[in-house]
Order: C-alpha cells, then sequence, then structure tokens
C-alpha cells in the first residue's frame, strides 16, 4: 500500500498469481519457501529477523532465504533428508556427533 502497488503489480514483480497475493493478504494461504527470497528483496528486510538460537533454527533460516528444500540442503551437506528434519523439529537428541559436525561445518562455512 505505501508503494502505490496494485496486487497485479506486486504479483508480478514476485512472480506469482494475483490470487495467490490476495490470499496471503487475507492469510488464506502463506508463502511456500521457494517465494522467501522474492518476498524478503521485494520488503527489503527480514520481517522475522529473531537470531536463530539452535542449530535446526539456523538450518531452517538457511533454507529460508534461499528458498530450497530439506531435500536439496541434505543434498548439499551431505546428510540424509530425514536427518535434516529431524535436527530441524528438534528431534534431533539422537543424531550422530559425526553428522552434527558434518551441520555444524556447513553453517559456519556458509553463513554469515
Amino acid at each position: 500500500m505505501e508503494l502505490g502497488l496494485l496486487q497485479s503489480q506486486l504479483a508480478e514483480r514476485l512472480a506469482v498469481q494475483t490470487d495467490t497475493v490476495r490470499n496471503w493478504e487475507r492469510n488464506r494461504s502463506t508463502p511456500t519457501l521457494r517465494y522467501e527470497p522474492r518476498i524478503l528483496e521485494f520488503l527489503g528486510y527480514d520481517p522475522a529477523p529473531n537470531e536463530p538460537k539452535t542449530t535446526g533454527e539456523q538450518l531452517f533460516k538457511y533454507r529460508r532465504d534461499r528458498g530450497i528444500t530439506q531435500k536439496e540442503l541434505a543434498r548439499q551437506i551431505g546428510i540424509d533428508p530425514t536427518t535434516l528434519s529431524r535436527i530441524e523439529s528438534k528431534r534431533g537428541n539422537r543424531i550422530f556427533r559425526s553428522v552434527l559436525l558434518r551441520v555444524e561445518t556447513f553453517l559456519s562455512k556458509n553463513t554469515e
């Protein structure tokens, strides 16, 4: 609204349908992860700027900022997607230390 954009103009900028923007605005749906980078770029800031505290939160933020799936990130790290899911959902209390070390090494090399 502040920019005076129509929903159709915003939809075009984000490469989505006008109905998609309308549904987001009316809280009928939320943007899928693949649209997050475009939305963050458009906004120019992160509306959820809380710093991730856990390894799982760091992994989710990494994926959200890049709009990638758990499967894709797991491939990049070299771990199983189910293991990544368990770490992100805090059910990772029985993850091998070697896997956690691999994840932490990946995050330290790939995050600011």
